[in-house]
């Protein structure tokens, strides 16, 4: 009883210790992980993903995603600014990639290094197609949701340690079962909505980002309809995916978008 007192004590102060309001969503979010931290590896892992990776230069597609990602920018900056965080991104690094694959995905790593593959640009378009994207993934690192995700999985590590100390006394046989219904419990449960509600919350704060960068909203939902098309609808059952079903998402974009509208008129939009 003395060592389960103990652990939840530990995590009960590492709760308490570890919740800060993130700007741009407005919300108090666990984040064991800052910045400060996170962004050198951050850096040094995008530097050796270039490193082995085959970069497009010089072509309207590399010119395009540059574009695209400086208006981005300059509209988290705007929208930081208006909510009162103008110095919110000052340790970003910005940089604005396309990479030769066939993979249809792109990505935004905490301090602003973004990566768009190759693959993705058929189903993109245009440059509003690209905005969708590329807006969506810098959202992700402005959430914080790199931080969340690490934080996330040391607590589900924890609470492995505390089944293990709970189960101690009883036969192999029962803490390996305990084992896997709490493996099972926690990543239904609790993880894979938690990068679900991500994905939402990153669709959200994407929204406003294309509307302050002047981009059409509306066309947001075109290319989602585009991407469920090429990728079938998916197959996997939402409760147990990463990401909200496309049926889902494309719901969720179409209520949203007034929204969106609404903080463009307030925060202002951006010249090209």
């Amino acid at each position: 009883m003395k060592k389960h007192s103990i652990l939840l004590g530990i995590c009960t102060i590492g709760l308490i210790y570890s919740c800060a309001t993130n700007p741009i969503t407005g919300k108090s979010s666990l984040n064991f992980v800052s910045n400060s931290e996170l962004f050198p590896s951050s850096f040094q892992q995008y530097g050796t993903f270039l490193k082995e990776n085959k970069i497009i230069t010089g072509t309207a597609d590399a010119r395009r995603v540059e574009t695209v990602g400086i208006r981005i920018k300059r509209a988290a900056e705007k929208y930081l600014t208006y909510l009162g965080k103008p110095g919110y991104l000052k340790d970003y690094q910005w940089e604005y990639k396309l990479v030769d694959s066939k993979e249809v995905n792109a990505w935004c790593m905490p301090g602003g290094k973004i990566v768009v593959y190759s693959g993705i640009l058929p189903i993109t378009k245009d440059e509003t197609g690209l905005a969708t994207v590329m807006g969506h993934e810098v959202s992700h690192a402005l959430a914080n949701h790199g931080a969340q995700r690490m934080s996330a999985s040391q607590l589900q590590q924890l609470g492995a340690v505390g089944i293990s100390v709970a189960t101690g006394s009883k036969s192999a046989e029962t803490q390996e079962m305990w084992q896997k219904y709490y493996g099972l419990g926690s990543q239904v449960g609790v993880m894979l909505p938690f990068s679900r509600n991500h994905e939402s919350e990153a669709d959200k704060i994407g929204l406003a980002l294309m509307a302050i960068a002047g981009y059409n909203v509306d066309e947001s939902v075109v290319f989602w309809q585009r991407m469920s098309a090429q990728s079938g609808g998916g197959s996997t059952p939402e409760f147990l995916s990463t990401h909200p079903s496309d049926a889902t998402r494309i719901a969720n974009l179409k209520a949203l978008i007034p929204e969106a509208k609404a903080i463009a008129a307030k925060v202002g939009v951006i010249g090209r």
